[in-house]
């Protein structure tokens, strides 16, 4: 731990059921935790109980291995080493599209990530998810194709289709990386005959990359290793006549010449699954003699796919292959750590924090980020989890470090503490192991400082250090459930519950609504199905009732306000005169990507406004206000000319506009791409006439009618829908999509597989049960992953009588204890 060029700090990161739980196992044992026997059985890094019967990771968990690697290995890592022995701090994560989150949290405190992905399936959704992830945050991906097994066994391809499948697979990944990667970084594409792509079957336990082969016949031809390796991969043919290598299949003389890494890579393996699954006792006896295998007398004994796996796993372990590309591919945190401070740390680049975290410095000021909580055994406490960036992290007794969580500001006291750490402990995938003191550049579970931070915050020791970046996840939590306890007396155990559920997951959002309901919002129905189990057995412990999910819409309007609406304050003394118009889906989607904030230079970002939208770049100059939360996507305008106090009313109207945008006219849905202009204000020469108690009211009611000026309508959201099914089963597919108002997008075969990919948009609204039936008409055969993608505007307009969107806003009205009405136009505007 206190080599930080030994150390790698990987994530696993996939598409679900491509295989990472299983092939993480290889390494685990490589590391001596567990039998080489279990490899592929015993899923170690599946933690829980419902993780096993589920057969998926639902939570990530970290495991730390010591390894050493060949000392011939060495040369060919282009970054300081020192000595051979290597740490591998790995975080195995969750594929399926709900635990995103977790994927955020595990891809922050890494640097490097292991991108598994199914040789028949291909690069799915969520691989492009992951893989954008990690690109954003500067990780540098390695690729492991995994399941080649089944390509040999179920589809019983052929050598060149099984090349021409591999390679589709290396180019649909680095067609991902090609388009996010971040130039910083350099080229980070995955090439086979440089090492960085290893193809393997994580269920047997082997796997190998370019390079052991490469050994083997450099060794055996006295060739240059490395030449070998490009040799292996490609359109390269070896003519054994001639002696010479060519690039085209057909030599001179018109043979056929057979491609080089069909015949010496893919040959010995195919000779070994023929022998074995056809049981040819003499030809797997001259072959274990050949590859100097020696096989006990109980292993000898089997037959089939148990004997394929003895074989197969002694001939190419997947432990080894798989360390050898981590060591020589990743990058260790001396070498990360410099290009990723800039998008890590918000403050300066030259202060002592950022000069630690460039240098990876154990004696350097102490900056740890802490991205998600651990839950211990112990009831409601948890273990902050996270990485060393500078500095070195023990259990302080007299010393008091600084926790500052995601609002703190340098230089305030908002959302900063001071406390002990009172321990520091290794994870060990189901086991924690204490230690004395971390030094910067690993992995690390602290003890002590879980009731200061609600899920994610910054370490540090020094007065000046700004905080490390707030993590964007790629889900967005748009299911809501409401909870609440069914015996009244458990009630502070449920409110008590709640606050660590929150804890516990990065991405779940609980709050208390107006009516008094506890509301829990998740990315889906697999994530808040979990939750709950988890809330009513762990977290709070006592019977619950939970209601239908429910989804949240939010408020738009279409077109400009038809006339000028104008408010009145109680006193009569001021008016308001205010204009809504839409903002623009592309401008709403920058805003909700933090690419517009209220924080930015005002003239930077008038100026992008001005070029890119279209703005006229005085109201680009006067934005008063983005909401709700300072943050959301609808802008507020000071659009008036040369009239007097406008500054001293900016806060009144500002704090009313972050009120109607929070909780919109319609149904109290928050609003979204709405810009509001006022356009003339009349005030009170008096200020004691003007203050906040007359303008907030009057601002927020001009802001409603302005919207239902403005043709106001819903967006619902949009789930992105990706299926995978075989070709017989593809028309019940297209019926169960058709039944949940989808729209197929895009529907494409696998080349050289039976399976064929779908794409459609589906409202979230009609996604409850839409897994649960899919599987159902298909016996299971079609597997649906959803991702929030986008908001959608629902047809028709809830001002007009007797339409559908009408029945859906009441029915939202009458779930929040609202009249069922919307209110008038008259309650809002004010007559000249």
């Amino acid at each position: 731990m206190d080599k930080p060029t030994n150390i790698r700090n990987m994530s696993v990161i996939a598409h679900v059921d491509h295989g990472k739980s299983t092939l993480t196992d290889s390494l685990v044992s490589k590391a001596g935790i567990i039998a080489a026997s279990k490899i592929g059985e015993s899923r170690f890094m599946d933690t829980r109980d419902d993780e096993k019967d589920r057969g998926i990771t639902i939570k990530s968990t970290a495991i730390s291995m010591y390894f050493e690697i060949d000392e011939g290995d060495l040369p060919f890592i282009k970054q300081t080493t020192n000595g051979n022995k290597f740490l591998i701090n790995l975080i195995d994560s969750p594929g399926h599209l709900d635990f995103s989150s977790e994927v955020t949290a595990a891809l922050r405190v890494t640097d490097g990530a292991l991108v598994v992905v199914d040789c028949i399936e291909g690069v799915c959704v969520q691989t492009e998810t992951v893989l954008r992830q990690a690109l954003t945050e500067r990780i540098k991906p390695v690729l492991v194709i995994n399941k080649v097994d089944r390509a040999l066994l179920e589809l019983q391809m052929d050598k060149e289709s099984l090349y021409e499948s591999l390679l589709r697979c290396v180019e649909s990944v680095n067609v991902v990386i090609s388009t996010y990667h971040d130039a910083a970084l350099g080229d980070v594409q995955v090439y086979p005959d440089r090492g960085s792509v290893a193809f393997s079957s994580g269920l047997h336990g082997w796997g190998f990359t370019l390079r052991q082969f490469a050994k083997r016949y450099a060794k055996k031809f006295g060739a240059n290793e490395d030449k070998m390796m490009t040799k292996l991969w490609g359109d390269n043919f070896y003519n054994p006549e001639t002696k010479k290598w060519a690039t085209s299949p057909v030599d001179s003389a018109g043979k056929t010449l057979e491609r080089a890494f069909n015949k010496y890579v893919l040959d010995p393996i195919y000779m070994i699954f023929n022998a074995v699954m056809n049981t040819n006792r003499d030809a797997i006896t001259v072959i274990l003699d050949k590859l100097d295998i020696k096989l006990s007398e109980s292993d000898l004994n089997l037959v089939g796919k148990p004997l394929l796996k003895v074989v197969m796993r002694k001939f190419l372990p997947a432990g080894d292959s798989l360390l050898e590309m981590i060591v020589i591919n990743l990058p260790s945190p001396a070498t990360a750590q410099r290009y990723r401070v800039e998008t890590l740390y918000e403050g300066p680049m030259d202060d002592e924090s950022a000069v630690g975290i460039q240098a990876c410095d154990p004696k350097g000021p102490l900056v740890v980020y802490v991205s998600k909580m651990v839950p211990t055994s112990e009831k409601g406490r948890f273990y902050a989890f996270g990485r060393v960036f500078s500095g070195t992290v023990k259990s302080s007794g007299s010393t008091k470090v600084r926790i500052q969580g995601p609002n703190y500001v340098p230089g305030r006291k908002e959302d900063l503490f001071l406390a002990n750490v009172q321990r520091t402990v290794l994870m060990m995938g189901r086991y924690v192991e204490a230690i004395e003191d971390c030094p910067a550049g690993n992995i690390i579970g602290l003890v002590g400082v879980d009731q200061f931070l609600l899920k994610s915050g910054t370490i540090t020791s020094a007065e000046t250090a700004h905080n490390i970046r707030v993590m964007k996840f790629s889900v967005a939590p748009v299911l809501q459930v409401a909870v609440e306890v069914k015996n009244p007396a458990d009630l502070p155990k449920l409110v008590e519950g709640l606050k660590r559920l929150s804890k516990s997951d990065p991405a779940l959002q609980t709050w208390m609504n107006d009516t008094g309901q506890h509301i829990v919002a998740g990315a889906g129905e697999m994530h808040l199905e979990v939750s709950m189990k988890d809330l009513e057995e762990e977290h709070a412990g006592v019977p619950l009732k939970i209601s239908q999910p429910v989804v949240p819409y939010r408020e738009t309007v279409r077109v400009e306000s038809s006339i000028v609406a104008l408010s009145k304050s109680q006193n009569k003394h001021n008016r308001l005169y205010v204009k809504a118009t839409p903002l623009g889906e592309e401008l709403t989607d920058a805003i909700e990507d933090g690419k517009f904030n209220i924080r930015d230079e005002a003239k930077i970002r008038a100026r992008a406004l001005a070029d890119q939208y279209g703005w006229d770049i005085t109201d680009a100059r006067k934005i008063w206000s983005f909401g709700p939360d300072m943050s959301g996507a609808n802008i507020l305008v000071d659009a008036t000319k040369g009239v007097q106090y406008m500054n001293e009313i900016r806060d009144s109207c500002s704090g009313a506009f972050q009120w109607a945008t929070k909780a919109g006219v319609i149904c109290e849905e928050a609003m979204r791409g709405v810009r509001v202009n006022i356009l003339d204000v009349t005030l009170h020469s008096d200020a004691i006439h003007r203050g906040g108690g007359q303008i907030m009211p009057t601002m927020r009611r001009a802001t409603y009618a302005a919207c239902l000026l403005a043709n106001p309508t819903l967006q619902e959201p949009i789930y992105l829908v990706e299926i995978q099914a075989p070709e017989h089963a593809i028309g019940r597919v297209y019926n169960c999509l058709h039944q949940h108002r989808a729209q197929i997008f895009s529907d494409e075969k696998r080349v050289g597989t039976p399976m064929f990919t779908i794409k459609a948009y589906l409202p979230v609204a009609e996604s409850f049960g839409f897994n649960a039936q899919l599987r159902f008409q298909t016996a299971g055969q079609a597997f649906p992953q959803c991702v929030f993608d986008h908001w959608q505007i629902v047809d028709g307009s809830p001002l007009e009588r007797g339409s559908k969107l009408e029945a859906l806003v009441t029915k939202i009205r009458i779930q929040k204890g609202l009249k069922p009405e919307i209110p008038p136009l008259e309650t809002y505007l004010d007559k000249l």
